[in-house]
């Protein structure tokens, strides 16, 4: 009788432990469809990095340095950036696509790495299917302006368009180099107005501005960062604007469009662009805290300092203008037989 009741108490024994041990399987099966929401929010635990395509110093470089600071202290984690310069953006875009898409290495994407692979033959990646857009970030403005010395009967873009055509391929213009997008502006431009100039390439923008300082070419569409110094000091004349409204900078300049060519529209930009297969809430957050960035007075003020204006795109409205902008130029580049340096 005494071993039937403890074989009773061992089996009810062996139940219960048998009980307690299947729940804790059941638990932890479950725990990776729980914890997914909670990893997902979790999302930053370790610094960004932001590649940028260019030297140290330039409008782009200086906007993400920017960006990142102001999503460094919302994310609570640092975002550094790390210059990846060299063909026109292409090595550091090579370098974001062969990364981990894990969200904590991003690209910040200017206009000339979105168009290089029609002017070079690099392919590293391929900007539509290696690359999931983030968000639009900044605007680059671009000023076309002459030295007063050399045109002082040039006040406006008709007068300029008029000179031309009085002596078809006479006229010099530079920009920063070849496919540059000072080079494409001119060459749409050239196309529209039927006008024919002849083009002086240089290897960056800073020395094609000392050759128009100086008087040696006439004429630039030169980022408006590079410019305004010397508009303010009145050593270049600004005659249009190539965005599609006027720009804060230059408020009395004209855009083309409103000087004769009504829709024109050439506008440099910058955004942010993940590797593809990046998680979509990760995509998500990233994008929210750029948004929420560029709409801070401090960070809009910064970039205005840098040439550049704050102007978030969702993800959806930036690979459409990718998209855009890359057949458009690319037709340029096309019908112009344009090749990069």
């Amino acid at each position: 009788m005494q071993n039937t009741s403890r074989l009773t108490r061992l089996t009810r024994r062996s139940r219960r432990i048998f009980t307690r041990r299947l729940g804790a399987v059941l638990l932890t099966a479950s725990l990776p469809f729980v914890a997914t929401p909670a990893f997902a929010e979790a999302f930053p635990n370790k610094p960004i990095r932001l590649v940028v395509p260019f030297p140290p110093g330039g409008p782009t470089d200086t906007a993400a340095r920017i960006i990142g600071q102001k999503m460094s202290e919302s994310l609570k984690q640092p975002v550094v950036v790390d210059n990846r310069p060299g063909a026109s953006g292409t090595i550091g875009a090579e370098n974001v696509a062969k990364s981990p898409a894990d969200g904590y290495t991003l690209l910040v994407l200017a206009t000339p790495t979105l168009l290089a692979p029609h002017l070079l033959n690099r392919k590293g990646y391929d900007i539509f299917k290696d690359f999931t857009p983030i968000g639009a970030a900044y605007d680059l403005p671009i000023v076309m302006v002459v030295n007063p010395q050399a045109m002082p009967d040039v006040s406006d873009l008709q007068q300029y368009i008029a000179k031309a055509k009085a002596k078809p391929g006479a006229l010099n213009y530079t920009s920063a180099g070849n496919g540059s997008f000072g080079h494409l502006s001119t060459e749409l431009l050239k196309n529209l107005g039927h006008f024919d100039v002849q083009h002086v390439p240089y290897k960056g923008s800073a020395p094609a501005i000392s050759d128009l300082l100086a008087g040696q070419v006439p004429m630039m569409f030169s980022d408006m960062i590079a410019a305004l110094p010397h508009i303010k000091a009145g050593k270049l004349r600004p005659i249009a604007v190539g965005s599609s409204r006027r720009v804060s900078f230059t408020p009395e300049v004209k855009t083309v469009a409103e000087q004769g060519f009504p829709g024109f529209d050439a506008t440099a930009w910058g955004g942010l662009l993940a590797p593809a297969g990046t998680p979509k809430d990760v995509v998500a957050k990233l994008s929210a805290e750029l948004k929420s960035a560029l709409a801070d007075p401090t960070v809009q003020q910064k970039m205005l300092g840098a040439g550049t204006v704050a102007a978030y795109m969702p993800p959806e409205q930036l690979a459409a203008r990718m998209s855009g902008d890359y057949k458009k130029w690319g037709k340029v580049i096309q019908d112009n037989g344009i090749r990069g340096d």
